[in-house]
């Protein structure tokens, strides 16, 4: 065989390779997600919140694979979202004092927030908010991607 065949072959074997491998890190979040809860759950859960806002699809550093859309309830026991995140790995809920939208913003002032749990789904999502956590202490809830860390989207709810 020709080396200059091998070398063709040998980098077109390469870059299949990595985007499967690619393709597989974007599939498997969503593969292997749970059953996001129900509308009626979600209104269930929300009925006895404190706050509510909107997750929005424009945020500054939101693009088109980091987004979130849809409507954000803070209560006492539960944080409940009704609405749809774009599909990824690692997603994190924070509270901040601070309204946040860029992924600069985010790393800055990430010491100062409160990290309240993993969200598992995609579409609607409910987190349950710790004992030690206060939602009325802060004024913006943030999705987080932590493996990649990238910003996903941001609601200010006070």
């Amino acid at each position: 065989m020709k080396s200059k065949t091998w070398i063709v072959l040998v980098i077109s074997h390469l870059g299949i390779g990595a985007f499967g491998f690619a393709l597989g890190i974007y599939m498997l979040p969503i593969l292997i997600a749970p059953s996001a809860p129900t509308a009626s759950e979600i209104t269930s859960m929300s009925s006895g919140s404190l706050y509510s806002a909107q997750f929005e699809r424009n945020r500054q550093d939101s693009d088109r694979f980091h987004w979130g859309e849809g409507k954000l309830s803070i209560g006492a026991e539960h944080i409940t979202f009704e609405g749809e995140l774009a599909p990824g790995p690692d997603y994190k809920l924070y509270l901040s004092n601070v309204f946040v939208e860029t992924e600069a913003d985010f790393e800055r002032l990430k010491s100062t927030m409160m990290y309240v749990g993993d969200i598992k789904t995609f579409d609607n999502f409910v987190v349950d908010v710790p004992l030690e956590v206060d939602p009325s202490k802060y004024s913006t809830a943030i999705v987080w991607c932590e493996t990649f860390g990238e910003f996903i989207t941001s609601a200010q709810y006070q």
